[in-house]
């Protein structure tokens, strides 16, 4: 098997939503990139894990970086061009393609897809951006306190690549560069004894316990009067259909039903499935909640029928871990949460039952096409907790949790100012149920500033947190890990990395000294960054 050796500036280690960010920032300051990707989509979050974006009150007006507000402009742009919407659509200025009640945003992968790949052709025409698809990172040589190269698999000869370079992004989606390159990190759950956190777990820390993945699922709805979609009884049908989580506090039942905890106060919930099906005030349908193709954004008969993402309560899997567990372990996790959602749409095209008293929906199909793959599964899961480093700044609940801080549900607040902000963000704290068998823990929060200490470790001096696996902990990842802030934390990393070339300087020094922060903050806002909120936000 023979090495390739390769040299660049920077070097991206994961093109992710974040990976992406870094990129742009970086070749914008005329650093030569190379971002290394396992799929066959740049963009994770946004593309290849089909997760529509997650989003803040706010996010129409303020609160996210000018590249992230091009990326929301250029996914309406691309609908206006190319799809066919009804006149009402195309001269709405907060076009929402697909509809769906999660994002003012919900839209295709494949229209992210086109608009990253559009975001990034100048710094490919130029010269400075390379991205490299199919690599997985196997290992990374050290010396001292850097990480001087990684090491990768795969390519359509599976020979392994080395890629130099002076600076390295971690934008993987489990944070396997600090593992790789033992770059001092955590993984899971740390105790109250640690952090201080009401809502960290009470004893010993928990290291394998995390947050639940999820692969994510397109399904379309044909309507055709005896239309019949039914998949093939997948491989573990009959483990699922019978599966009831063991959480504490309870689940209320079998996985594979309607009813569900919900996430903040974890009473039953028993949502419809279909918008014309919710009868009852208040009636919640699973159906419009990431939907992101609408047939009421399209002139009539344009298209065949609606397309939603599967991203629900019910194919949410805590069964194991991918992190920090051997092969086989690994390899059984990810097939499992894959035959969890494909059980999930198998047990709704034949056993769920309906309000009209009939069971299942056969008209429900599965659309690859959407998803870039044979049977409707996203390329890759969505995965809600990475390895974090340890920090320079660790961003703690009470830091950001309205409770914390003694601000009430929608008072006015933000969270901690950061003296080091290089960026805003905003999101409930969202902890799906867990392999530690914790039920929902879905809190109030306050608006929030992303401090550059948590980007940089406490040691390695030439690695940068561009993702996920910034210094939060197993609490504040909760709301660190959405769409525009792992874009932000990205953005600023790629950004630093590319300033500390050219000033030839190293993250930590910009960091501790007073003056060069300042000077990187006043980048940052010639780049379009927003490091504060205004007194107008309120809880969320």
């Amino acid at each position: 098997m023979a090495t390739h050796e390769r040299e660049t500036d920077i070097l991206v280690v994961g093109g992710g939503t974040g990976g992406v960010a870094a990129a742009l920032a970086a070749t914008a300051m005329g650093a030569r990139v190379i971002v290394t990707e396992p799929t066959a989509w740049l963009g994770g979050q946004l593309t290849s894990q089909a997760v529509p974006p997650d989003e803040h009150p706010w996010i129409e007006r303020f609160g996210c970086t000018r590249r992230y507000r091009m990326f929301r402009d250029g996914v309406r742009a691309h609908a206006r061009a190319h799809l066919p919407l009804t006149p009402a659509a195309r001269d709405d200025v907060a076009l929402n393609p697909g509809l769906g009640m999660v994002s003012r945003l919900c839209h295709e992968p494949r229209t992210a897809v086109a608009v990253l790949d559009g975001m990034l052709a100048g710094a490919r025409t130029q010269g400075l951006l390379e991205t490299w698809h199919h690599l997985e990172p196997v290992e990374a040589r050290v010396e001292g306190d850097r990480v001087t190269s990684v090491i990768f698999r795969g390519g359509h000869d599976g020979d392994l690549v080395e890629i130099r370079a002076r600076f390295i992004l971690d934008a993987t989606e489990l944070g396997d560069l600090l593992a790789l390159g033992s770059v001092e990190h955590v993984n899971g759950a740390e105790s109250q004894a640690e952090t201080g956190e009401p809502h960290a777990v009470d004893g010993p820390a928990q290291p394998m316990n995390v947050q639940g993945f999820t692969h994510c699922l397109a399904v379309g709805l044909d309507r055709t009067p005896g239309a019949h979609h039914v998949i093939a009884r997948p491989a573990q049908y009959d483990r699922w259909r019978d599966y009831v989580p063991r959480l504490s506090p309870p689940w209320p039942g079998r996985m594979l039903a309607w009813t569900y905890s919900h996430p903040v106060d974890l009473s039953p919930r028993t949502p419809v499935l279909l918008p014309e099906e919710a009868h009852e005030p208040g009636a919640f349908a699973l159906w419009t909640y990431r939907r992101i193709i609408a047939v009421g954004n399209h002139v009539t008969g344009a298209l065949p029928e609606e397309v939603t993402i599967v991203n629900w309560p019910q194919n949410d899997f805590i069964e194991g871990a991918l992190a920090d567990v051997g092969t086989e372990a690994r390899d059984a996790a990810r097939e499992g949460a894959r035959q969890l959602s494909l059980s999930l749409l198998y047990w709704m095209q034949v056993e769920a039952p309906r309000p009209d008293g009939g069971v299942g929906y056969p008209g429900l199909r599965p659309r690859g096409d959407v998803t870039g793959t044979p049977d409707g599964l996203a390329m890759a899961p969505y995965i809600r907790e990475s390895r974090r480093i340890r920090a320079q700044a660790t961003v703690t609940e009470q830091h950001v949790g309205a409770a914390c801080r003694g601000v009430a549900r929608g008072a006015p607040g933000i969270g901690e100012v950061f003296p080091d902000s290089v960026g805003v963000g905003c999101y409930r704290i969202d902890l799906h149920p867990s392999t530690g068998r914790d039920n929902y823990v879905d809190i109030d929060s306050l608006p929030f500033t992303i401090p550059l200490g948590a980007l940089l470790p406490v040691r390695v001096r030439n690695v940068v947190a561009a993702g996920k696996g910034i210094g939060t902990t197993h609490v504040t990842n909760g709301c660190y890990r959405l769409h525009p802030v792992e874009w932000n934390v990205g953005e600023a990393a790629g950004l630093l990395a590319a300033h500390c070339l050219a000033a030839n300087t190293e993250p930590h020094a910009v960091r501790n000294n007073p003056r060069a922060l300042a000077d990187f903050q006043s980048l940052c806002l010639r780049h379009g960054f927003e490091l504060t909120w205004p007194s107008t936000v309120h809880a969320v």
